[in-house]
C-alpha cells in the first residue's frame, strides 16, 4: 500500500448497541442520539432504547436468574475476576473513554479505570463470604436449630449514576450480581458509553447472558416502565434525581419491590457491604433437636 493510500484512510467508527441477554441489539426503535464529550464535542451515536427493550431486559435477566443465583459463590467470584481481568486488559480504552465521558485528564481518568478494575476483585472476593458475616445459627429458647442464610432477592433494575459514569457503574452493578440477583441497568444518559463498553468486557467474561442487561437513552423514559414492572424485585434509584426517585418509588409500590433510595455515595472510597445486602432476602429454618421417644434418637 502506497504511502498516499494509507494517510487517505478513514478511522472505522465504534457502532454501539445494548446489551440484552447475552447479544447485542440494536433498540427496538431504531433510534439514536448523539452522546458528547465534556465540551460538546460529538463522540458517538448512542442506541435510544424504548419501553419494548426494557421489557426484553427484564425477560432476559428472568431467565438468566435461576442459573446464576444457583450457582456456587465461589464460582461467581471467579466470574467476577474474570471481569477485572478483562478489563485490565483493555484499560487504555477505558481511560480514553472516561476521559471524553467525565471530561478527565488522562492521570484521573486512569486513576477511575484503576479503582474500578480493584472493585471488582474487592466484590469478587466477598461471593464466597457475604452469607458467614449476614447468616448463621441463632439462639432461640427452646429444643430447636435455627439457621438464617440470605438469598438473592431476584430481578434488580439500577439506574446508574449519571456523573460517575464508570466507577459509579461498577459500584452499582457488581455487588447485585456477587450475591446472585440479576441486574437491568440504565445506563447515564449524559455518558452512556463506558457502560456500552463494559457490556463487551462482560460478553467476553464468562458472564451469563442476562445476568447483566444495558440499556441507553432518555433515563426516566427507560426507568419507569422498569419501576412498575410486575417481574422486576428491586431497583437501585442510585442515578435518580429527586423528582424521578420520588415518581419511581411510588411506581414501584405495585407489586411491593424492594428499593435503594439514591444517596449522596462518594465511589471513590472502599464500599462496604450496603450494597450487598440491600438485595438480599434472608430465609431461616427452624429444626426441632431432641430425643424421640424411649429410643432416644435425635433428628
Amino acid at each position: 500500500m502506497s504511502e498516499k493510500s494509507e494517510q487517505q484512510r478513514l478511522s472505522v467508527f465504534k457502532t454501539y448497541k445494548l446489551y440484552v441477554g447475552g447479544k447485542f441489539p440494536r433498540s427496538e426503535s431504531g433510534r439514536v442520539y448523539e452522546v458528547t464529550d465534556a465540551k460538546g464535542n460529538w463522540l458517538a451515536n448512542a442506541p435510544l432504547s424504548s419501553r419494548k427493550d426494557a421489557r426484553d431486559a427484564v425477560v432476559a435477566a428472568r431467565k438468566a436468574f435461576g442459573g446464576w443465583s444457583g450457582a456456587t459463590a465461589y464460582n461467581r467470584g471467579q466470574v467476577l475476576y474474570r471481569v477485572a481481568e478483562m478489563l485490565e486488559g483493555r484499560r487504555d480504552q477505558f481511560v480514553r473513554e472516561v476521559a471524553d465521558a467525565e471530561g478527565l485528564g488522562k492521570s484521573k481518568a486512569a486513576a477511575v479505570v484503576d479503582a474500578a478494575i480493584d472493585r471488582w476483585v474487592w466484590y469478587a472476593g466477598w461471593t464466597d463470604k457475604i452469607a458467614q458475616v449476614v447468616g448463621g445459627g441463632n439462639p432461640v429458647a427452646g429444643p430447636f436449630f435455627n439457621l438464617s442464610s440470605p438469598e438473592p432477592t431476584g430481578v434488580v433494575a439500577i439506574v446508574a449514576p449519571q456523573e460517575s459514569s464508570f466507577l459509579g457503574l461498577v459500584s452499582v452493578v457488581a455487588p447485585v450480581i456477587a450475591t446472585g440477583n440479576t441486574a437491568v441497568v440504565v445506563a447515564s444518559e449524559k455518558a452512556p458509553l463506558p457502560a456500552l463498553s463494559l457490556a463487551e468486557v462482560l460478553a467476553t467474561s464468562d458472564v451469563p447472558g442476562g445476568v447483566v442487561n444495558v440499556l441507553s437513552g432518555r433515563t426516566a423514559e427507560i426507568a419507569t416502565p422498569l419501576a412498575a414492572h410486575q417481574d422486576v424485585n428491586a431497583i437501585d434509584l442510585a442515578g435518580a434525581d429527586e423528582v424521578l426517585a420520588e415518581e419511581l418509588e411510588i411506581a414501584a409500590a405495585d407489586n411491593l419491590k424492594r428499593v435503594l433510595r439514591p444517596q449522596p455515595v462518594d465511589y471513590g472510597r472502599t464500599p462496604g457491604i450496603d450494597r450487598m445486602t440491600a438485595f438480599l432476602e434472608t430465609k431461616t429454618v427452624w429444626h426441632p433437636t431432641g430425643s424421640l421417644g424411649a429410643s432416644g434418637s435425635s433428628y
